[in-house]
């Protein structure tokens, strides 16, 4: 036994009989390479799924090496929790953002809008996770619950303004929103079939009583070109002539 080995094993004692100590915070280098390793794998599972890229791939689209990314996602599986849980975190700081916006009825729609890009990606990410989490996992539970909690605090701010109707649900709306992005993403490629179905989902929100009143979003287009004659609604119900034929 070296002298110099004795006062070491003495400190690993002492250490490991030491209460717990909180994880060292992340260098600035550690954390801009995390944040680019989760931007890659969140484009990169949307382009190609969460089964069918490599490791690899994401640690050149996030310009690190594959040790980089191992030392903060020792595994796959590891990887897609953690872009998961994020892709949660930024919904949830969206909708922190909109709930002080001057329109509530806007606010809703632009949120909404983030949950189908997110939706996009969860659907590459829900089956690759299921394979190890149940569905009334942890991690699945707790970020649903983050969801159902932004979705319902927008949406009673717009119920109470008065430009939503009373009796709709945030569960139902989540719902209603990852099937549009599951109904797009399974037939013919049709670039503006969401936002259409997004508008649709809108305008059915509006107060029966305001019928003839201007949608919850304006900022969704009205107008949308299907064929050799677009077809435009003005959200009032009343068709507008094009190509000298009244499309209703």
């Amino acid at each position: 036994m070296s002298a110099s080995g004795a006062p070491a094993r003495a400190q690993a004692r002492e250490d490991a009989s030491a209460p717990a100590r909180e994880p060292r915070p992340m260098r600035a280098d550690a954390q801009r390479n995390y944040a680019r390793l989760l931007d890659a794998a969140s484009a990169a599972f949307l382009e190609h799924g969460a089964d069918d890229v490599s490791l690899e791939e994401i640690a050149r689209r996030a310009g690190v090496g594959i040790g980089t990314l191992y030392r903060h996602f020792p595994t796959r599986q590891a990887l897609l929790e953690a872009v998961y849980r994020d892709q949660v975190e930024l919904l949830e700081a969206r909708a922190h953002e909109l709930i002080e916006a001057e329109s509530p009825g806007d606010a809703l729609a632009d949120w909404l809008r983030a949950l189908m890009k997110f939706s996009s990606t969860k659907h590459t990410l829900i089956s690759a996770l299921l394979a190890t989490h149940g569905k009334d996992s942890e991690l699945l539970s707790s970020c649903g619950l983050v969801i159902r909690g932004a979705a319902d605090a927008l949406l009673a701010r717009a119920q109470e303004a008065g430009v939503v109707r009373p009796d709709a649900d945030s569960g139902d709306l989540i719902r209603l929103v990852h099937a549009v992005n599951i109904a797009t993403q399974r037939g013919p490629a049709d670039p503006g079939q969401a936002d259409r179905m997004l508008a649709l989902i809108l305008d059915g929100l509006r107060p029966q009583a305001a019928a003839g009143n201007e949608p919850v979003s304006a900022a969704i287009p009205a107008a949308t070109q299907r064929g050799p004659v677009a077809l435009r609604y003005d959200y009032a119900g009343r068709g507008e002539q094009r190509g000298g034929r009244v499309r209703a």
